[in-house]
């Protein structure tokens, strides 16, 4: 809700003041199904996440495995080396954490939460929408 209501307020604020405003909305796609574990271990030791919470973590991802089921036929199980759990209070948490630094390098504003991400410029001339499209290429880096 917090997330929404700060991006309507810069939206609102801008559009009060006469200002144009490009809005690019991203649905990243099973985003919590593509995390890597090993990336999301290493980034958490960049935030200072050491020692026993570290290793609680690492033990809640690892050894886990999964099988589809249709129709009563099962496959077989093979290991899981990305993907967050859903379902969880700790899943959401170590996904926004994962993307935390995907803003870097943008010059207009980010909207995180979940896997939905909202990238936001206020547009008054030509060099403002051209920022806007480098901002994108940089966030699809």
């Amino acid at each position: 809700m917090t997330n929404l209501l700060l991006f309507l307020d810069r939206i609102l604020r801008c559009v009060d003041e006469g200002f144009c405003v490009d809005i690019v909305f991203l649905d990243l796609a099973k985003a919590l199904d593509k995390v890597p574990h090993l990336r999301l271990m290493e980034k958490l030791k960049k935030y200072d996440i050491l020692g026993k919470l570290l290793r609680t973590i690492g033990s809640w991802l690892s050894n886990r495995r999964q099988r589809v089921c249709v129709k009563g036929a099962q496959s077989k199980w093979h290991e899981v080396y990305s993907r967050v759990p859903q379902g969880s209070v700790l899943g959401p948490l170590l996904f926004l954490i994962f993307i935390n630094d995907l803003e870097e390098d943008i010059v207009g504003s980010v909207f995180k939460f979940a896997d939905d991400t909202k990238l936001f410029r206020q547009i008054s001339d030509s060099v403002d929408t051209r920022g806007m499209q480098e901002d994108l290429d940089r966030l699809v880096e």
